[in-house]
């Protein structure tokens, strides 16, 4: 399963962030994989794909970083399978 993860950083500050993963990595749990990020340009958010197959590993990984950023979790599909799976929708 695919997940997009918001993170903000608390008091907008994403330097303690950035000194921790510098320092130990992401952090994550067997199981759960990072794919990619994007953050914006004001340091204010940030998005990463992830994928596992038991969404309850994000407890653990958020864990090690609760302290300094906010998470959301939102399950995604990639285009192409939401695309199919709206196509069998209309099938029926």
């Amino acid at each position: 399963m695919l997940f997009m993860v918001i993170e903000r950083f608390k008091n907008r500050d994403a330097g303690p962030a950035y000194q921790r993963f510098r320092e130990r990595g992401r952090m994550l749990p067997a199981g759960l994989n990072y794919l990619n990020s994007w953050v914006e340009p004001n340091y204010d958010r940030c998005f990463q794909l992830m994928s596992c197959d038991s969404p309850e590993l994000f407890q653990e990984w958020i864990s090690h970083w609760d302290d300094l950023v906010h998470f959301e979790i939102i399950p995604v599909l990639s285009s192409q399978e939401a695309s199919e799976r709206v196509d069998k929708l209309n099938r029926k």
